[in-house]
């Protein structure tokens, strides 16, 4: 009950089926189950949620070609070919093309100005530090402050003279025409769960496909062509060249490799990596510095670069699936929950006025049904001078009398008892509203004990159970049992045997057992005259004096009694 437990924890729910007979609710359970069952079927044969999957272990190496002549400040018209613009800058899975050059040449080790920027000017030999340098100094300072030209003085440094000073790359790039160079991609995959192995170059693609084969014509070509792929990340190769970038060219493997259904094709991507718009990072593109080494006059010098170019990284992901049982029936086993939304949808669509308030309301009375714990005893107490029902807790210690109530709630009237009744009754027979009432309403007890202290109507007998230490009123007076009511509509023998001859035709007219027939008759006659329906999950409790005078008037031929069981009345309750 809401009373006992307003959190609702303490309530176990199982299911219970409930067939509802109907044509239109049918269809669209079938309809909505087919459409389940379809998507189900969809979504397996597109995931491919049948197969085991295995991730891809990948080798890949590169092999880059073209030639370009280009005019290089202070060095003049030069060649450069795949040994310049590439050489050793090759990292694992990727390679780099030289696009644009600052090129400074014949320098020594001597010493020499520094380059003049901010803070970096002096006055005087104070201003320069002895054997001093930072991250962005070009040599070691010899203490002497020095003229850089006719307006700067700046310390001198011990260092590779002439110190490089053009910092801002050409525009445009010098090695623009790197963007017809084309790149020979080898990717070597396995699968190690399948044993399975590929590679981008197919067994189909002999020396003169791959001589004449393009990217334009076939997807599957694993030559590219420099300026396709800067154009396919969605940048331009000009703009792209002057400073330099990443290039991140994708190569994914999805393969079924089912005997039916076996695919294992790459499909290729690009997309750009860093930073492209320069004014937004502090150190724009990508660039390095080498130097080439050679001896003039016994003098060794160097011509330093400056190179700005392109790397470009192969990233290489996927995986491959194959059938397996397990898998499949581990996919059926979960989709199988799905089928649960066919339920929710048509438990809503019954409890909503969408289809009938009527059948709706007998849906949920008899699917939903509330049983409480052996632990959980709620009594129903009803007195003579009270309208209401007072709902209160089973106590093993306190007097039934006076436990305080959890919730008092109205009365509500039975009406088919009440009929009931009204038919049984002969025509000629009525009510004495003028009758005393009986003298000996007091049961049978020890004169020595007295009136038991709960008692307020003064014909209660004592009792060892808490439990049944139950008057019918709540404050002194008369005894309901005095009522002539009382032994109308209780006791009345004529009524009894009318009600138990309903509820069971075949019943012998005579015996002990019929004697105990009619006082169980007698108790649940008394409920339904008190206590109405008696509110749901509720054990109805009768009142000390009127369980005794029942069993004055039907007593059990040994004298012994069951006493208050809450199970029995309750079911007896709901048999009348």
């Amino acid at each position: 009950m809401s009373c006992c437990d307003p959190l609702g924890l303490c309530q176990y729910q199982t299911n219970k089926l409930v067939r509802i007979r109907s044509v239109r609710l049918g269809s669209l359970k079938w309809s909505l189950n087919g459409a389940i069952l379809l998507v189900i079927c969809i979504m397996m044969l597109w995931n491919r949620k049948y197969q085991e999957f295995d991730l891809v272990v990948s080798s890949v190496t590169t092999k880059v070609k073209g030639v370009a002549q280009t005019q290089v400040p202070g060095l003049g018209e030069a060649v450069w070919d795949v040994v310049d613009y590439s050489g050793p800058w090759q990292d694992k899975n990727s390679f780099f093309v030289v696009t644009n050059v600052i090129v400074t040449k014949n320098q020594k080790q001597g010493k020499c100005p520094e380059i003049p920027s901010k803070g970096r000017l002096c006055r005087t030999d104070k201003d320069c530090e002895k054997g001093a340098w930072d991250h962005q100094s070009h040599g070691i300072q010899t203490g002497s402050c020095v003229k850089f030209d006719v307006l700067k003085k700046t310390c001198q440094v011990s260092a590779w003279c002439p110190i490089e000073t053009k910092t801002t790359p050409h525009r445009p790039a010098l090695l623009a025409a790197a963007e017809n160079f084309t790149v020979l991609i080898k990717n070597n995959i396995r699968f190690p769960a399948f044993n399975f192995i590929r590679r981008n170059i197919l067994p189909q693609m002999n020396d003169s496909y791959l001589r004449s084969c393009s990217r334009g014509h076939d997807s599957l070509c694993p030559i590219f062509r420099l300026g396709d792929i800067v154009r396919e990340a969605g940048e331009k190769f000009s703009d792209l060249a002057v400073e330099g970038g990443v290039i991140g060219i994708q190569i994914k493997w999805d393969c079924n490799l089912d005997r039916f259904m076996q695919h294992c094709l790459p499909k290729y991507s690009f997309r750009r990596l860093d930073e492209k718009e320069s004014n937004k990072t502090l150190y724009p593109g990508l660039n390095f510095r080498f130097a080439k080494y050679n001896v003039v006059n016994g003098v060794e010098e160097r011509t330093l670069y400056k190179a700005f170019g392109i790397r470009f990284d192969v990233m290489v992901f996927g995986q491959a699936g194959k059938f397996s049982f397990i898998q499949f029936i581990i996919y059926i086993g979960s989709t199988l929950s799905y089928y649960a939304l066919t339920t929710v949808f048509l438990d809503w669509l019954i409890e909503t006025s969408c289809y009938s308030a009527e059948a709706g309301q007998n849906y949920s009375e008899r699917k939903v049904e509330s049983v409480q714990d052996k632990q959980q005893c709620i009594l129903c107490v009803s007195y003579v001078d009270e309208k209401k029902l007072r709902l209160v807790k089973r106590s093993h210690k306190k007097s039934l009398q006076d436990i305080k109530p959890m919730s008092v709630q109205p009365r509500k009237e039975d009406g088919g008892h009440l009929r009931a009744v009204l038919c049984l009754l002969q025509l000629d027979v009525s009510v004495d509203h003028n009758a005393q009432p009986p003298l000996d309403c007091k049961p049978d007890q020890n004169p020595k004990r007295g009136r038991p202290a709960w008692c307020k109507c003064d014909c209660c007998s004592p009792s060892s159970l808490p439990q049944e230490e139950l008057c019918c009123r709540r404050s002194d007076g008369a005894c309901i049992t005095s009522s002539p009511l009382f032994e109308q509509l209780v006791l009345r023998r004529s009524l009894l045997e009318a009600v138990h001859l309903y509820q069971d035709p075949l019943s012998p007219p005579v015996g002990g057992v019929q004697t105990a027939a009619l006082r169980h008759c007698a108790y649940r006659l008394y409920i339904s005259w008190r206590f109405g329906v008696p509110p749901t999950d509720t054990h109805p409790a009768i009142p000390s004096c009127s369980v005794w005078r029942i069993r004055k008037e039907y007593p059990s031929p040994d004298g012994q009694y069951s006493g208050f069981t809450p199970a029995r009345v309750a079911q007896s309750n709901r048999e009348l």
